[in-house]
């Protein structure tokens, strides 16, 4: 099980990158776009460099529903493979069986 701590930054980030989404997405089409003046481009990359770095969306780490775990996480599932084995194992998963030979 992951540090509470770690789950509750990972969704204060998921928060920040809602809240944020329209503005920063409006700033880097001004910074991006050749055909506005160079000042003008400067002043939104500023701007950007200004606004929370949580805000970022390339900050967001998928985390297991279940436990928290960072690593090992399957995206079709939401969850971590050692829950996902649990969960096989004991038939709770519709579909899923544990394969032996």
């Amino acid at each position: 099980m992951a540090k509470k701590a770690m789950i509750e930054r990972e969704l204060k980030r998921e928060r920040l990158v809602a809240q944020y989404a329209a503005k920063r997405a409006a700033l880097k089409e001004i910074a991006n776009d050749e055909e506005r003046p160079m000042e003008e481009r400067f002043k939104a990359r500023l701007k950007l460099a200004k606004l929370p770095r949580n805000s970022s969306a390339t900050r967001l780490h998928n985390r297991c529903q279940l436990t928290g775990r960072p690593k090992a996480y399957y995206r079709k599932l939401k969850m971590s493979r050692i829950k996902l084995r649990d969960l096989a194992s004991n038939g709770q998963i519709p579909g899923m069986v544990k394969s032996s030979w």
